[in-house]
């Protein structure tokens, strides 16, 4: 008969057995297709007609196999890879709408947060901008808003550029730099009054000094003014010194800056930044105090008109002196000496109009434009002669030269 020469001729071998294999396929929407092989044990597998033909009259006995069979490892050539899902497709990353806070003409405080803020929330997963020079400290994320916070504070007077990521939004080619403000002046004060560079201590109680429990390591100087009282050092202040200290910036102060500048090496232009910062703090660690006296130089136009050196408390010389005649007087108020000479050539034009061109003047300290305590060389002293300048006598002025280093005041008054 026909048929017996398709599937009948195989079940009539006693000897035969058959294996059956389900392969179970994870598709995709989470469906279970079954794919079913079989092969005779000691003879070739069932050709691929054969398959369909035994599920389709067995179907409900391989249900069964593949519910209650241990699971096995699917042969390496019927494995199939999962497929995931599709992933909805990101939409156009936001635009930078504003850098904050705004820049304040003297600089941002150190302990400011930095805002970035978007036209809406980033990606999920988005890389965060930067700050260049880096800054340890945290980006968050608040809606549409990213906020950094330094971990301690910016460094004073940083210069910061952000940089943000394409990635992360489109951000204008030109942001803002970051400008961070310096250090306070009144801590500057602080630190120069505990290192003896203005006439007065500084200290948690009147008469007493912070410099002892000052840290020994610079970076470990605080930056922030720290609670105490400024008291005078000495007991007899000239008047025109007491009024001098004022708060905030003074005469006195830059005269102490000068002074600490010369000392240390650096630039002497008094001006406090990054710099006189960092030999500050140096000096305080390794407890450098001011290698000189606190030397004052009053100049008194009353006649006979004089100069005196206050130093560390009381008058310590005198010497009769020369200031501006009518048309080129001395100006009147305290000035900080910014440049020395041992003999220089001064040359200028005098209140007659006559021109001069003096070679030789010794012991020079400008303290005022073109005006200077120097030796000049008269027939007497103590009334206007000059054009301008302290005129002393030339032995008098070698005495006092050493005594008006870079950054001493000088006060000229009635």
């Amino acid at each position: 008969m026909a048929r017996d020469k398709g599937l009948g001729r195989h079940m009539r071998a006693p000897d035969v057995r058959h294996r059956w294999s389900v392969v179970l396929v994870l598709g995709a929407g989470g469906l279970v297709t079954a794919s079913l092989a079989v092969g005779a044990l000691g003879a070739q597998a069932g050709s691929a007609r054969e398959v369909p033909a035994l599920a389709s009259r067995s179907g409900a006995r391989v249900a069964r196999a593949a519910a209650t069979a241990p699971a096995r490892a699917a042969p390496s050539r019927t494995t199939v890879a999962p497929v995931p899902p599709p992933r909805a497709a990101a939409g156009p990353p936001p635009t930078v709408l504003s850098i904050g806070p705004a820049q304040p003409a003297g600089g941002l405080p150190l302990h400011t947060v930095v805002t970035v803020r978007l036209s809406h929330a980033p990606v999920s997963g988005a890389p965060m901008p930067w700050l260049s020079p880096a800054v340890d400290g945290k980006w968050a994320v608040h809606g549409s808003t990213l906020s950094f916070t330094p971990a301690s504070s910016f460094a004073a007077w940083a210069t910061e550029r952000l940089v943000v990521p394409s990635r992360l939004a489109a951000a204008p080619s030109q942001l803002p730099v970051l400008h961070f403000a310096g250090v306070p002046l009144l801590r500057a004060q602080q630190l120069l009054a505990e290192l003896g560079y203005i006439p007065l201590r500084f200290g948690p109680t009147p008469s007493t000094s912070a410099l002892p429990a000052e840290p020994h390591l610079a970076s470990e100087v605080r930056t922030v003014p720290q609670p105490g009282t400024f008291t005078w050092r000495y007991p007899n202040i000239p008047p025109s010194l007491e009024a001098a200290w004022v708060p905030g910036d003074n005469v006195i102060t830059r005269g102490a800056i000068m002074r600490f500048e010369a000392d240390h090496g650096l630039v002497v232009d008094w001006n406090f930044g990054p710099q006189v910062w960092n030999a500050l703090v140096r000096a305080v660690a390794a407890r450098q105090l001011a290698p000189t006296p606190y030397d004052y130089l009053m100049v008194s136009e009353a006649l006979p008109e004089r100069l005196v050196v206050w130093s560390n408390g009381r008058d310590v010389y005198q010497s009769l002196a020369n200031t501006g005649v009518p048309g080129a007087t001395t100006p009147p108020g305290t000035y900080p000496v910014y440049e020395r000479f041992l003999s220089t050539t001064m040359q200028g034009t005098d209140v007659n109009g006559a021109r001069y061109d003096v070679s030789g003047v010794p012991w020079v300290a400008y303290f005022y434009g073109g005006d200077a305590v120097h030796g000049y060389w008269r027939a007497s002293y103590g009334y206007p002669q000059s054009n301008g300048c302290v005129e002393l006598p030339v032995a008098n002025a070698r005495v006092v030269w050493s005594m008006d280093p870079l950054g001493t005041l000088v006060n000229v008054s009635a």
